[in-house]
C-alpha cells in the first residue's frame, strides 16, 4: 500500500469517527492483534517460551509495522505475551509506532482462550488504542471472538496485523473489522 493511499485512508477514518463523536456515540477503542515474527526452529531441551525472532521475522515484523505507523497506528498500551518471542515483537512494535507502555499478560500464551482476551480487552477499555501481541491459533480465534463469529477461522500470518474498532464493552464483543496487513502486502 503506497503512503498516499495510508494517509487517504487514516484521515477517513479520522473524519468518520469525529463524525460519529459529533453524532453522540461512544469513544470507539482501536484494537490492533499483532502476530510474532518469525521464530527460530523449536529445539530439543528448549523450552517453547524461549524462542527468539529470526533477524528475518524482525525485518518483516518492523516493514508491516512501518506501513501501519504510515496510516496512523498509534497504540496506546501493548499487552503481550510473556513468551521471547511475542515480547521482542511487542518492544519493536513499542519502538517503531512510539508506544513504550508494554504489559505483560499470561492471558495471551498460546494455550489461552479469546474469552479470557476480550476480558483483558474490557479491563483496559479506556485506553484509545490497544495492541496485542501474540501466537496462533489464540490469535486469529480471537479475532474471530471479537467480529462476534466465534467460530470464523481466520489465519493470522507471522506479522500478521488486524484492526478491529468496537464501541461496546458490555455482553459480548461486536467489533468491526477495519482491515489486516500481511508482510506479503508491504
Amino acid at each position: 500500500m503506497c503512503r498516499c493511499i495510508s494517509r487517504k485512508i487514516a484521515s477517513g477514518e479520522a473524519a468518520a469517527g469525529q463524525a460519529r463523536l459529533e453524532a453522540g456515540y461512544h469513544r470507539v477503542m482501536e484494537i490492533y492483534i499483532l502476530r510474532h515474527g518469525i521464530a527460530e526452529e523449536a529445539k530439543a531441551g528448549v523450552p517453547d517460551a524461549e524462542r527468539a525472532l529470526t533477524d528475518t521475522g524482525r525485518e518483516k515484523l518492523r516493514a508491516v509495522l512501518e506501513q501501519a505507523r504510515h496510516g496512523g497506528l498509534k497504540p496506546s498500551l501493548i499487552l503481550t505475551s510473556p513468551y521471547r518471542r511475542a515480547l521482542q515483537t511487542a518492544h519493536i512494535a513499542g519502538q517503531v509506532l512510539g508506544c513504550h507502555k508494554i504489559v505483560e499478560s499470561e492471558i495471551l500464551v498460546p494455550g489461552s482462550a479469546p474469552k479470557a482476551v476480550w476480558d483483558a480487552i474490557c479491563a483496559r477499555r479506556r485506553e484509545p488504542a490497544l495492541l496485542i501481541a501474540g501466537h496462533e491459533p489464540l490469535l486469529g480465534m480471537t479475532v474471530g471472538y471479537l467480529l462476534g463469529a466465534p467460530a470464523l477461522q481466520v489465519d493470522l500470518k507471522k506479522a500478521a496485523l488486524v484492526r478491529i474498532d468496537q464501541e461496546s464493552f458490555g455482553g459480548a464483543p461486536r467489533g468491526v473489522l477495519k482491515w489486516m496487513l500481511t508482510p506479503r502486502l508491504v
